[in-house]
Protein backbone atom coordinates (compact mmCIF):
# COMPACT_ATOMS: atom_id res chain seq x y z
CA UNK A 1 0.00 0.00 0.00
CA UNK A 2 1.51 3.17 -1.13
CA UNK A 3 2.51 5.68 1.48
CA UNK A 4 1.57 8.45 -0.83
CA UNK A 5 -1.34 7.65 -2.49
CA UNK A 6 -3.49 5.36 -0.10
CA UNK A 7 -7.15 6.78 -0.38
CA UNK A 8 -8.87 6.27 2.66
CA UNK A 9 -12.54 7.08 3.38
CA UNK A 10 -13.91 7.04 6.68
CA UNK A 11 -17.54 7.13 7.57
CA UNK A 12 -18.99 6.97 10.99
CA UNK A 13 -22.86 8.65 12.61
CA UNK A 14 -20.62 11.17 14.43
CA UNK A 15 -18.06 13.57 13.49
CA UNK A 16 -16.84 15.67 16.80
CA UNK A 17 -15.39 18.54 13.99
CA UNK A 18 -18.87 19.82 13.78
CA UNK A 19 -20.50 21.63 16.47
CA UNK A 20 -22.86 19.14 17.81
CA UNK A 21 -21.82 16.50 16.25
CA UNK A 22 -20.33 14.31 19.26
CA UNK A 23 -22.70 12.43 21.60
CA UNK A 24 -19.65 10.07 22.51
CA UNK A 25 -16.04 8.21 21.84
CA UNK A 26 -16.91 7.84 17.96
CA UNK A 27 -17.06 11.73 17.47
CA UNK A 28 -13.59 12.13 19.24
CA UNK A 29 -12.09 9.76 16.71
CA UNK A 30 -13.43 11.09 13.43
CA UNK A 31 -12.30 14.09 15.10
CA UNK A 32 -8.40 13.46 15.52
CA UNK A 33 -7.51 9.67 13.62
CA UNK A 34 -8.01 11.56 9.98
CA UNK A 35 -5.24 14.10 10.80
CA UNK A 36 -2.99 11.42 11.94
CA UNK A 37 -3.58 9.09 9.10
CA UNK A 38 -2.90 12.69 6.75
CA UNK A 39 0.13 12.91 8.68
CA UNK A 40 1.36 9.56 7.64
CA UNK A 41 0.56 10.03 3.83
CA UNK A 42 -3.09 9.50 3.38
CA UNK A 43 -5.92 11.03 1.72
CA UNK A 44 -8.63 10.96 3.88
CA UNK A 45 -12.31 11.26 3.34
CA UNK A 46 -14.52 11.86 6.43
CA UNK A 47 -18.37 10.71 5.54
CA UNK A 48 -21.72 11.44 8.39
CA UNK A 49 -24.68 11.28 8.02
CA UNK A 50 -26.08 15.34 7.53
CA UNK A 51 -28.84 14.87 10.31
CA UNK A 52 -30.82 17.75 9.17
CA UNK A 53 -28.43 20.32 10.35
CA UNK A 54 -24.48 19.71 9.35
CA UNK A 55 -24.97 20.32 5.72
CA UNK A 56 -25.82 23.97 6.80
CA UNK A 57 -22.68 25.23 8.20
CA UNK A 58 -20.47 27.97 7.34
CA UNK A 59 -18.68 27.20 3.93
CA UNK A 60 -20.68 24.36 2.99
CA UNK A 61 -21.28 23.93 -0.60
CA UNK A 62 -23.07 20.79 -2.92
CA UNK A 63 -20.78 18.38 -4.06
CA UNK A 64 -22.90 16.26 -6.07
CA UNK A 65 -26.05 14.11 -5.54
CA UNK A 66 -26.14 10.06 -5.76
CA UNK A 67 -29.28 7.91 -6.95
CA UNK A 68 -30.53 5.69 -3.99
CA UNK A 69 -32.82 2.75 -3.97
CA UNK A 70 -35.07 3.19 -0.86
CA UNK A 71 -37.92 1.60 0.43
CA UNK A 72 -39.27 0.46 -3.21
CA UNK A 73 -38.49 4.15 -4.41
CA UNK A 74 -35.50 6.34 -6.22
CA UNK A 75 -34.39 8.84 -3.97
CA UNK A 76 -31.54 11.65 -4.58
CA UNK A 77 -29.25 12.44 -1.94
CA UNK A 78 -27.14 15.49 -1.49
CA UNK A 79 -23.53 14.94 -0.69
CA UNK A 80 -22.02 18.52 0.72
CA UNK A 81 -18.79 19.33 1.25
CA UNK A 82 -17.39 21.22 4.56
CA UNK A 83 -14.12 23.11 4.75
CA UNK A 84 -11.71 21.16 6.33
CA UNK A 85 -8.83 22.63 8.73
CA UNK A 86 -5.81 20.32 7.51
CA UNK A 87 -4.91 19.53 4.13
CA UNK A 88 -4.74 16.10 2.99
CA UNK A 89 -8.24 15.64 4.84
CA UNK A 90 -11.73 16.61 2.80
CA UNK A 91 -15.40 16.41 5.13
CA UNK A 92 -18.31 15.78 3.65
CA UNK A 93 -22.24 14.31 5.14
CA UNK A 94 -24.92 13.17 2.97
CA UNK A 95 -28.27 15.22 3.28
CA UNK A 96 -31.69 13.42 2.65
CA UNK A 97 -34.74 14.39 4.72
CA UNK A 98 -34.61 10.61 6.01
CA UNK A 99 -31.37 11.37 7.55
CA UNK A 100 -33.67 13.91 9.41
CA UNK A 101 -36.73 12.07 11.07
CA UNK A 102 -36.12 13.95 14.47
CA UNK A 103 -34.98 17.74 15.52
CA UNK A 104 -32.29 18.93 13.28
CA UNK A 105 -29.16 17.73 14.23
CA UNK A 106 -30.17 14.67 16.53
CA UNK A 107 -27.86 11.84 15.70
CA UNK A 108 -29.59 9.05 17.97
CA UNK A 109 -32.87 8.35 18.49
CA UNK A 110 -34.69 6.80 21.59
CA UNK A 111 -37.81 5.16 20.34
CA UNK A 112 -38.41 3.22 23.96
CA UNK A 113 -38.37 -0.66 24.58
CA UNK A 114 -41.35 -1.34 21.93
CA UNK A 115 -39.47 -0.43 19.04
CA UNK A 116 -35.45 -0.52 19.23
CA UNK A 117 -33.58 0.98 16.85
CA UNK A 118 -36.54 1.34 14.42
CA UNK A 119 -35.99 5.02 13.91
CA UNK A 120 -32.21 5.31 13.81
CA UNK A 121 -32.14 1.70 11.72
CA UNK A 122 -34.15 3.53 9.00
CA UNK A 123 -31.83 6.57 8.74
CA UNK A 124 -28.71 4.50 8.97
CA UNK A 125 -30.01 1.47 6.19
CA UNK A 126 -29.73 5.14 3.91
CA UNK A 127 -26.86 6.18 4.86
CA UNK A 128 -25.24 2.89 4.17
CA UNK A 129 -27.57 2.75 0.61
CA UNK A 130 -26.06 6.22 -0.23
CA UNK A 131 -22.45 5.72 0.85
CA UNK A 132 -21.94 2.27 -0.86
CA UNK A 133 -24.09 4.67 -4.11
CA UNK A 134 -21.57 7.31 -3.77
CA UNK A 135 -18.77 4.73 -3.56
CA UNK A 136 -20.04 3.11 -6.86
CA UNK A 137 -19.95 6.47 -8.60
CA UNK A 138 -16.83 7.91 -7.16
CA UNK A 139 -14.34 9.17 -9.72
CA UNK A 140 -11.71 8.59 -7.08
CA UNK A 141 -13.33 5.71 -5.27
CA UNK A 142 -11.64 4.90 -1.94
CA UNK A 143 -9.04 2.10 -1.38
CA UNK A 144 -10.05 1.60 1.84
CA UNK A 145 -13.28 2.08 3.25
CA UNK A 146 -13.23 2.29 7.06
CA UNK A 147 -16.78 1.65 8.77
CA UNK A 148 -17.57 2.67 12.32
CA UNK A 149 -19.97 1.16 14.21
CA UNK A 150 -23.65 -0.74 13.45
CA UNK A 151 -24.90 2.40 11.71
CA UNK A 152 -22.17 1.40 9.00
CA UNK A 153 -22.66 -2.52 9.27
CA UNK A 154 -24.83 -2.72 6.33
CA UNK A 155 -22.34 -0.88 3.64
CA UNK A 156 -20.80 -4.29 3.14
CA UNK A 157 -23.77 -6.00 2.08
CA UNK A 158 -23.98 -3.83 -1.27
CA UNK A 159 -21.04 -5.46 -2.49
CA UNK A 160 -22.14 -7.59 -5.77
CA UNK A 161 -19.32 -8.65 -7.61
CA UNK A 162 -20.08 -6.36 -10.18
CA UNK A 163 -16.70 -5.04 -10.75
CA UNK A 164 -17.72 -2.17 -9.42
CA UNK A 165 -15.59 0.29 -6.49
CA UNK A 166 -17.05 -1.05 -3.66
CA UNK A 167 -16.28 -4.29 -4.52
CA UNK A 168 -12.40 -3.42 -4.85
CA UNK A 169 -12.67 -1.55 -1.58
CA UNK A 170 -10.76 -2.97 1.58
CA UNK A 171 -13.58 -2.38 3.51
CA UNK A 172 -12.13 -2.36 7.69
CA UNK A 173 -14.88 -2.31 10.21
CA UNK A 174 -14.33 -0.71 13.55
CA UNK A 175 -16.74 -2.04 16.59
CA UNK A 176 -16.73 0.93 19.69
CA UNK A 177 -19.67 -0.41 21.46
CA UNK A 178 -20.94 -4.10 20.62
CA UNK A 179 -23.60 -3.28 22.97
CA UNK A 180 -25.43 -1.71 20.54
CA UNK A 181 -25.69 -3.44 17.61
CA UNK A 182 -28.73 -2.33 15.51
CA UNK A 183 -31.24 -5.50 15.64
CA UNK A 184 -34.01 -5.13 13.20
CA UNK A 185 -36.73 -7.67 11.66
CA UNK A 186 -35.82 -9.18 8.32
CA UNK A 187 -39.90 -9.12 7.23
CA UNK A 188 -42.47 -6.48 8.02
CA UNK A 189 -44.20 -3.48 6.71
CA UNK A 190 -42.22 -1.11 9.26
CA UNK A 191 -38.39 -0.60 9.98
CA UNK A 192 -37.66 -4.13 8.60
CA UNK A 193 -35.14 -5.48 5.38
CA UNK A 194 -38.08 -6.11 3.65
CA UNK A 195 -39.27 -2.50 3.72
CA UNK A 196 -36.09 -0.30 3.16
CA UNK A 197 -34.92 -2.50 0.03
CA UNK A 198 -37.43 -5.10 -0.88
CA UNK A 199 -35.54 -5.76 -3.94
CA UNK A 200 -31.91 -6.57 -2.94
CA UNK A 201 -30.65 -9.60 -3.21
CA UNK A 202 -28.96 -10.78 -0.46
CA UNK A 203 -28.24 -14.08 1.95
CA UNK A 204 -29.62 -14.24 4.79
CA UNK A 205 -26.98 -16.02 6.54
CA UNK A 206 -24.95 -12.83 5.74
CA UNK A 207 -26.88 -10.40 8.18
CA UNK A 208 -29.52 -12.27 10.58
CA UNK A 209 -29.02 -11.96 14.09
CA UNK A 210 -27.13 -15.07 15.76
CA UNK A 211 -29.65 -15.36 18.20
CA UNK A 212 -33.16 -13.81 16.76
CA UNK A 213 -32.72 -15.52 13.39
CA UNK A 214 -35.76 -13.55 12.16
CA UNK A 215 -34.03 -10.10 12.46
CA UNK A 216 -31.19 -8.28 10.66
CA UNK A 217 -28.29 -7.29 12.91
CA UNK A 218 -26.37 -4.77 11.30
CA UNK A 219 -23.57 -4.97 13.36
CA UNK A 220 -23.25 -9.17 12.73
CA UNK A 221 -23.52 -8.60 9.17
CA UNK A 222 -20.41 -6.52 9.26
CA UNK A 223 -18.14 -8.95 11.20
CA UNK A 224 -19.41 -11.28 8.45
CA UNK A 225 -18.27 -9.31 5.37
CA UNK A 226 -15.86 -7.13 6.34
CA UNK A 227 -12.28 -7.50 5.13
CA UNK A 228 -10.47 -6.78 8.35
CA UNK A 229 -12.07 -5.77 12.01
CA UNK A 230 -10.84 -4.23 15.13
CA UNK A 231 -12.05 -3.01 18.55
CA UNK A 232 -10.22 0.20 20.58
CA UNK A 233 -8.37 -1.49 22.56
CA UNK A 234 -6.41 -4.77 23.06
CA UNK A 235 -8.21 -5.57 26.18
CA UNK A 236 -11.80 -5.29 25.01
CA UNK A 237 -10.54 -7.17 21.55
CA UNK A 238 -9.74 -10.02 23.78
CA UNK A 239 -12.91 -9.53 26.35
CA UNK A 240 -15.77 -10.03 23.39
CA UNK A 241 -14.41 -13.62 21.95
CA UNK A 242 -15.79 -14.97 25.37
CA UNK A 243 -19.91 -15.15 26.32
CA UNK A 244 -21.37 -12.86 29.09
CA UNK A 245 -21.21 -13.96 32.66
CA UNK A 246 -23.95 -11.66 33.98
CA UNK A 247 -23.26 -12.99 37.69
CA UNK A 248 -19.71 -12.21 37.52
CA UNK A 249 -20.09 -8.61 36.12
CA UNK A 250 -18.88 -9.57 32.88
CA UNK A 251 -20.26 -8.54 29.52
CA UNK A 252 -18.24 -10.27 27.23
CA UNK A 253 -19.44 -10.55 23.12
CA UNK A 254 -22.87 -9.79 23.95
CA UNK A 255 -23.98 -12.55 21.46
CA UNK A 256 -21.13 -12.17 18.85
CA UNK A 257 -19.02 -14.02 20.41
CA UNK A 258 -18.96 -17.00 18.03
CA UNK A 259 -18.51 -14.65 15.20
CA UNK A 260 -16.02 -12.78 16.46
CA UNK A 261 -14.16 -15.86 17.52
CA UNK A 262 -14.26 -16.92 14.22
CA UNK A 263 -12.93 -13.60 12.75
CA UNK A 264 -10.38 -13.87 14.88
CA UNK A 265 -9.15 -17.13 14.48
CA UNK A 266 -9.13 -15.85 10.56
CA UNK A 267 -6.74 -13.35 11.54
CA UNK A 268 -9.15 -10.37 10.76
CA UNK A 269 -9.47 -9.00 14.38
CA UNK A 270 -6.84 -6.68 16.07
CA UNK A 271 -7.39 -4.19 18.85
CA UNK A 272 -6.14 -1.08 18.28
CA UNK A 273 -6.15 1.93 21.11
CA UNK A 274 -7.58 4.87 20.62
CA UNK A 275 -5.48 7.94 21.13
CA UNK A 276 -5.72 11.62 22.65
CA UNK A 277 -4.80 15.09 21.50
CA UNK A 278 -1.90 16.71 23.56
CA UNK A 279 -1.63 20.05 22.99
CA UNK A 280 2.09 21.86 22.02
CA UNK A 281 1.65 24.24 25.10
CA UNK A 282 0.33 23.40 28.53
CA UNK A 283 -3.26 23.41 29.25
CA UNK A 284 -4.76 26.38 30.97
CA UNK A 285 -4.79 26.00 34.65
CA UNK A 286 -8.40 26.25 36.60
CA UNK A 287 -8.60 27.20 40.39
CA UNK A 288 -11.80 26.69 42.57
CA UNK A 289 -12.73 30.22 42.13
CA UNK A 290 -12.78 30.22 38.68
CA UNK A 291 -13.85 26.86 38.04
CA UNK A 292 -17.20 27.96 40.25
CA UNK A 293 -17.69 30.95 38.21
CA UNK A 294 -17.84 28.53 35.13
CA UNK A 295 -20.10 26.10 36.59
CA UNK A 296 -22.78 28.36 37.59
CA UNK A 297 -22.74 29.73 34.15
CA UNK A 298 -24.12 26.83 33.19
CA UNK A 299 -27.81 27.37 34.21
CA UNK A 300 -28.93 24.06 32.23
CA UNK A 301 -27.06 21.98 34.39
CA UNK A 302 -27.60 23.10 37.48
CA UNK A 303 -31.31 22.24 37.03
CA UNK A 304 -35.19 23.65 38.51
CA UNK A 305 -34.90 21.69 41.60
CA UNK A 306 -32.18 24.00 43.39
CA UNK A 307 -30.18 20.92 45.21
CA UNK A 308 -27.57 22.10 42.37
CA UNK A 309 -27.38 25.61 43.17
CA UNK A 310 -27.51 25.07 46.63
CA UNK A 311 -24.48 22.65 46.58
CA UNK A 312 -22.28 25.01 44.58
CA UNK A 313 -22.75 27.83 46.89
CA UNK A 314 -22.01 25.17 50.21
CA UNK A 315 -18.32 25.24 48.89
CA UNK A 316 -18.39 29.30 47.95
CA UNK A 317 -15.57 30.45 50.75
CA UNK A 318 -13.25 27.63 50.26
CA UNK A 319 -11.88 24.58 47.92
CA UNK A 320 -13.49 21.60 49.00
CA UNK A 321 -10.80 19.16 50.42
CA UNK A 322 -10.59 16.52 47.65
CA UNK A 323 -12.71 17.19 44.55
CA UNK A 324 -13.65 13.77 42.71
CA UNK A 325 -14.89 14.22 39.04
CA UNK A 326 -17.14 11.89 37.36
CA UNK A 327 -17.79 12.84 33.30
CA UNK A 328 -20.08 10.13 30.87
CA UNK A 329 -23.31 8.99 29.67
CA UNK A 330 -25.47 8.52 32.30
CA UNK A 331 -25.84 5.07 31.12
CA UNK A 332 -25.85 1.65 32.50
CA UNK A 333 -22.28 0.51 30.99
CA UNK A 334 -21.19 4.09 33.33
CA UNK A 335 -23.25 4.00 36.14
CA UNK A 336 -24.60 0.55 36.57
CA UNK A 337 -21.49 0.23 39.63
CA UNK A 338 -22.17 3.59 41.10
CA UNK A 339 -25.61 2.49 42.02
CA UNK A 340 -24.92 -0.98 43.35
CA UNK A 341 -25.03 -1.78 47.03
CA UNK A 342 -22.00 -1.67 48.95
CA UNK A 343 -21.26 -2.79 52.06
CA UNK A 344 -24.06 -1.49 54.39
CA UNK A 345 -25.07 1.17 51.85
CA UNK A 346 -27.62 1.27 49.61
CA UNK A 347 -25.00 2.47 46.67
CA UNK A 348 -21.46 2.41 45.89
CA UNK A 349 -21.90 6.37 45.58
CA UNK A 350 -23.32 6.69 48.53
CA UNK A 351 -20.83 4.72 50.35
CA UNK A 352 -18.24 6.98 48.52
CA UNK A 353 -19.64 9.80 49.71
CA UNK A 354 -19.92 8.73 53.22
CA UNK A 355 -16.51 8.04 53.60
CA UNK A 356 -15.14 11.03 51.60
CA UNK A 357 -16.77 13.61 54.10
CA UNK A 358 -19.02 16.84 53.91
CA UNK A 359 -16.09 19.32 53.69
CA UNK A 360 -14.83 17.56 49.96
CA UNK A 361 -16.98 17.08 46.84
CA UNK A 362 -18.05 15.09 43.97
CA UNK A 363 -18.47 16.39 40.88
CA UNK A 364 -20.53 14.08 38.02
CA UNK A 365 -21.47 15.38 35.18
CA UNK A 366 -23.57 13.70 32.58
CA UNK A 367 -27.09 12.92 30.78
CA UNK A 368 -28.60 9.93 29.21
CA UNK A 369 -31.22 7.35 30.38
CA UNK A 370 -33.88 9.16 32.65
CA UNK A 371 -33.99 6.50 34.76
CA UNK A 372 -30.38 7.12 35.34
CA UNK A 373 -30.16 10.60 36.06
CA UNK A 374 -32.93 10.25 38.36
CA UNK A 375 -31.11 7.98 40.29
CA UNK A 376 -28.14 10.03 40.57
CA UNK A 377 -30.59 13.30 41.31
CA UNK A 378 -31.87 11.35 44.59
CA UNK A 379 -28.56 10.64 46.01
CA UNK A 380 -27.77 13.95 45.26
CA UNK A 381 -30.57 14.85 47.83
CA UNK A 382 -29.25 12.74 50.25
CA UNK A 383 -25.78 14.10 50.63
CA UNK A 384 -24.41 17.92 50.31
CA UNK A 385 -21.12 16.27 48.96
CA UNK A 386 -22.36 15.58 45.54
CA UNK A 387 -22.78 18.12 43.17
CA UNK A 388 -24.70 16.12 39.99
CA UNK A 389 -24.72 18.37 36.51
CA UNK A 390 -27.41 16.96 34.80
CA UNK A 391 -26.43 17.17 30.52
CA UNK A 392 -22.64 18.12 28.93
CA UNK A 393 -21.04 20.88 28.14
CA UNK A 394 -17.74 20.63 26.44
CA UNK A 395 -16.22 23.87 27.72
CA UNK A 396 -16.71 22.83 30.96
CA UNK A 397 -14.51 18.97 30.83
CA UNK A 398 -11.42 20.52 30.43
CA UNK A 399 -11.37 23.04 33.11
CA UNK A 400 -12.95 20.23 35.09
CA UNK A 401 -10.15 17.72 34.32
CA UNK A 402 -7.59 20.82 35.40
CA UNK A 403 -9.06 21.73 38.71
CA UNK A 404 -10.29 18.32 40.14
CA UNK A 405 -8.15 16.01 42.36
CA UNK A 406 -9.25 12.44 41.16
CA UNK A 407 -11.28 11.00 38.25
CA UNK A 408 -13.45 7.74 38.60
CA UNK A 409 -14.53 5.92 35.90
CA UNK A 410 -16.15 2.21 37.26
CA UNK A 411 -17.12 1.02 33.76
CA UNK A 412 -19.11 -2.06 33.44
CA UNK A 413 -16.61 -2.39 30.74
CA UNK A 414 -15.53 -0.13 28.39
CA UNK A 415 -14.23 -0.80 24.56
CA UNK A 416 -11.65 1.75 25.31
CA UNK A 417 -12.49 5.21 27.10
CA UNK A 418 -11.44 8.67 26.55
CA UNK A 419 -12.16 10.02 29.85
CA UNK A 420 -9.31 8.66 31.80
CA UNK A 421 -6.85 9.84 28.87
CA UNK A 422 -7.89 13.53 29.29
CA UNK A 423 -8.18 13.47 32.92
CA UNK A 424 -4.65 11.72 32.78
CA UNK A 425 -3.57 14.28 30.20
CA UNK A 426 -4.61 16.79 33.05
CA UNK A 427 -2.17 15.22 36.14
CA UNK A 428 -5.47 13.52 37.23
CA UNK A 429 -5.05 10.16 38.86
CA UNK A 430 -7.94 7.92 37.80
CA UNK A 431 -10.26 5.23 39.51
CA UNK A 432 -11.11 3.01 37.12
CA UNK A 433 -12.60 -0.65 36.78
CA UNK A 434 -9.95 -3.33 35.21
CA UNK A 435 -11.70 -4.13 32.10
CA UNK A 436 -10.93 -3.18 28.16
CA UNK A 437 -9.43 0.13 27.69
CA UNK A 438 -9.22 1.30 30.91
CA UNK A 439 -6.62 -1.54 32.24
CA UNK A 440 -4.88 -1.14 28.93
CA UNK A 441 -4.32 2.92 29.91
CA UNK A 442 -4.29 3.08 33.62
CA UNK A 443 -1.39 1.21 35.98
CA UNK A 444 -2.57 0.43 39.39
CA UNK A 445 -0.46 2.18 41.95
CA UNK A 446 1.32 4.24 38.57
CA UNK A 447 -1.27 6.38 37.14
CA UNK A 448 -3.96 5.43 39.27
CA UNK A 449 -6.03 2.75 41.11
CA UNK A 450 -7.37 -0.60 39.57
CA UNK A 451 -10.08 -2.30 40.95
CA UNK A 452 -11.74 -5.79 39.92
CA UNK A 453 -13.96 -8.02 41.57
CA UNK A 454 -16.01 -11.52 40.41
CA UNK A 455 -19.60 -10.18 40.89
CA UNK A 456 -21.57 -6.67 40.59
CA UNK A 457 -21.43 -6.57 44.27
CA UNK A 458 -17.53 -7.70 44.59
CA UNK A 459 -16.82 -4.91 41.85
CA UNK A 460 -18.65 -2.12 43.41
CA UNK A 461 -16.89 -2.75 47.03
CA UNK A 462 -13.86 -2.79 45.42
CA UNK A 463 -14.74 0.29 43.59
CA UNK A 464 -15.46 2.16 47.12
CA UNK A 465 -12.07 0.51 48.37
CA UNK A 466 -10.16 2.19 45.41
CA UNK A 467 -11.24 5.72 45.96
CA UNK A 468 -10.34 5.19 50.01
CA UNK A 469 -6.95 4.27 48.75
CA UNK A 470 -6.57 7.00 46.64
CA UNK A 471 -7.83 9.80 49.49
CA UNK A 472 -6.00 8.26 51.93
CA UNK A 473 -2.62 8.22 50.14
CA UNK A 474 -3.62 12.32 48.97
CA UNK A 475 -4.15 12.83 52.55
CA UNK A 476 -0.69 10.98 54.01
CA UNK A 477 1.95 10.51 51.29
CA UNK A 478 2.18 13.34 49.36
CA UNK A 479 4.76 12.67 47.74
CA UNK A 480 3.45 9.45 46.17
CA UNK A 481 0.52 11.41 45.10
CA UNK A 482 2.67 13.90 43.35
CA UNK A 483 4.87 11.13 41.75
CA UNK A 484 1.18 9.84 40.51
CA UNK A 485 0.04 12.76 39.54
CA UNK A 486 3.32 13.28 37.18
CA UNK A 487 3.33 10.06 35.79
CA UNK A 488 -0.19 10.35 34.66
CA UNK A 489 0.71 13.30 32.74
CA UNK A 490 3.81 11.98 31.31
CA UNK A 491 1.55 8.83 29.39
CA UNK A 492 1.50 9.41 25.74
CA UNK A 493 -1.88 7.64 24.11
CA UNK A 494 -0.41 9.14 20.97
CA UNK A 495 -2.83 9.25 17.80
CA UNK A 496 0.03 8.96 15.25
CA UNK A 497 1.15 5.84 16.84
CA UNK A 498 -2.79 4.95 16.26
CA UNK A 499 -2.74 5.72 12.78
CA UNK A 500 0.04 3.71 12.15
CA UNK A 501 -1.21 0.84 13.70
CA UNK A 502 -4.09 0.64 11.31
CA UNK A 503 -2.18 1.44 8.43
CA UNK A 504 -0.04 -1.53 9.13
CA UNK A 505 -2.57 -3.79 10.14
CA UNK A 506 -5.93 -3.67 9.28
CA UNK A 507 -5.69 -1.28 6.61
CA UNK A 508 -3.47 -3.67 4.72
CA UNK A 509 -4.54 -6.11 2.17
CA UNK A 510 -4.09 -9.92 3.43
Amino acid sequence: MSRNSTRVWLAAAENGSFPGGKVGGVGDVIRDLPGALANNGCEVRVITPSHGSFHKLGGSHLHRSVTVTFNGDQCEAELYQLPSAQPGISQFVIHHEILAPGKAGQIYHDDGSGAPFATDSGKYSFFCAALAAWTNSSEAPPEVLHLHDWHTGLVPLFRQSTGKALDKAWIVFTMHNIAYQGVRPLNGPYASMQQWFPDMPYQVSDLKDPVYTDCVNFMATAIRLADTLNTVSPGYAQEILQPAQPGKGFNGGAGLESLLKLAADDGRLSGILNGCIYPETDATQYNWQSMQEMIAGESRLLGNSGVARERLKSFASARPKHILLNIGRAVDQKVALFLEPAGPHPTALDAILKELGNDSLFIILGSGEQKYEEALLEIAKRHQNLLYLRGYAEGLSEPLYSACDLFVMPSSFEPCGISQMLAMRAGQPCVVHGVGGLKDTVSDGVTGFVFEGNSPRQQAEALVAAVQRAIKMREQDDAAWQSMRSAAAAERFDWQRTARAYIEGPYRRG
